[in-house]
């Protein structure tokens, strides 16, 4: 591929407002990036940009506060081992609507015990604890969608 053929290949982009391209042939590849398909909102942003300042000045102390009680909360939270999801897709506390939840926030868990299912592309797969201790909190709320890695439960491992 040339630099005429690369040249077209972006004009083609921009014009037809994709965020994302990769173009892959034996010896060449190449990934175009625009920034979010199309003029029209390049231009919207910067206007969103001004007025939104604008309005963060007036919670600017309670924004200072939040992270303060989060600091808090990590430093309680950082005996604890976290299970993480993952997978992307819905988490579920059951195995189905009419049984009952794998775990309670003081049950305890072992190695290898079933602790949830995540959904992901209508499969169930059961998400088992990878530490021994007792839960101590549940991330979660049950038939909510997870991203990968995210906490799901906090373990006390003692």
């Amino acid at each position: 591929m040339d630099i005429k053929d690369i040249q077209n290949l972006i004009k083609f982009v921009s014009k037809a407002e994709v965020s994302e391209v990769k173009y892959k042939t034996k010896d060449f590849e190449i990934t175009i990036k625009t920034p979010l398909a199309g003029s029209e909102v390049a231009y919207a942003q910067p206007a969103v940009y001004h007025t939104a300042p604008q309005q963060a000045v007036a919670p600017a102390p309670v924004a200072t506060a939040a992270p303060a009680e989060k600091a808090e909360a990590a430093s309680d939270d950082s005996k604890y081992v976290t299970i993480k999801s993952p997978m992307i897709g819905t988490f579920y506390r059951k195995p189905s609507p009419d049984k009952d939840v794998f775990v309670n926030v003081g049950d305890e868990v072992s190695n290898g015990k079933v602790v949830c299912v995540i959904e992901a592309m209508k499969l169930f797969n059961q998400i088992e604890s990878e530490v021994s201790g007792k839960i101590v909190k549940i991330l979660v709320d049950d038939a909510t969608p997870v991203e990968y890695d995210q906490p799901l439960f906090l373990v006390d491992p003692s």
